[in-house]
């Protein structure tokens, strides 16, 4: 196991280079965030343990793809373990729309701990777009849909999310101004 701190190209060299202890290293100081990012999806620590698996295995076969100037080494493994606990998560519900909506309202409802925000109510400041500018905000940045997800569960053209994402984050750059 490596035990000293090595900077985030040289980590990414080594696992391109399918070295183990460079993937030991990456597994010790990674996981703990990572399977914070599953928990608050899946809510079970087992499967959330299982999904980890999955991901660091996704991330070990994946490694290659991996682009630098696209962004961090730990921004793309998060979107991994994310994707991978929302596929399980679909995959365990079968959900369709209503019951995605009812989920995320009993989850929001039941929620126990709200970070506290000393300037700004992030979620409070997207009440005040339009609804249909909303949901897709909601779904995209809260929820962790892609942009096509989006669209493709609210049955409008890709184009059209986007646009109204795009409009509603230059609403949002407007409201933050105030």
């Amino acid at each position: 196991m490596l035990t000293t701190q090595i900077s985030e190209e040289e980590l990414v060299r080594s696992l391109k280079q399918n070295s183990q202890k460079a993937f030991e290293y990456l597994y010790d100081n990674y996981s703990g965030s990572l399977m914070g990012v599953i928990v608050k999806i899946i809510k079970d620590t087992e499967k959330s343990e299982d999904i980890l698996q999955d991901a660091f295995l996704k991330i070990w076969r994946k490694i290659g793809d991996y682009d630098p100037s696209k962004g961090r080494l730990f921004t793309w493994m998060v979107n991994i373990a994310r994707n991978t606990a929302i596929d399980q998560f679909r995959k365990d519900k079968n959900i369709w729309l209503e019951d995605i909506d009812e989920s995320i309202g009993a989850v929001d409802r039941k929620a126990s701990f709200q970070p506290e925000m000393s300037l700004f109510d992030i979620k409070g400041l997207t009440d005040k777009l339009k609804t249909d500018r909303k949901v897709l905000i909601d779904m995209v940045y809260f929820q962790g849909y892609t942009q096509e997800e989006a669209a493709d569960i609210l049955q409008i053209p890709l184009g059209t999310a986007k646009s109204r994402i795009r409009t509603a984050l230059q609403d949002l750059k407007t409201i933050f101004k105030i």
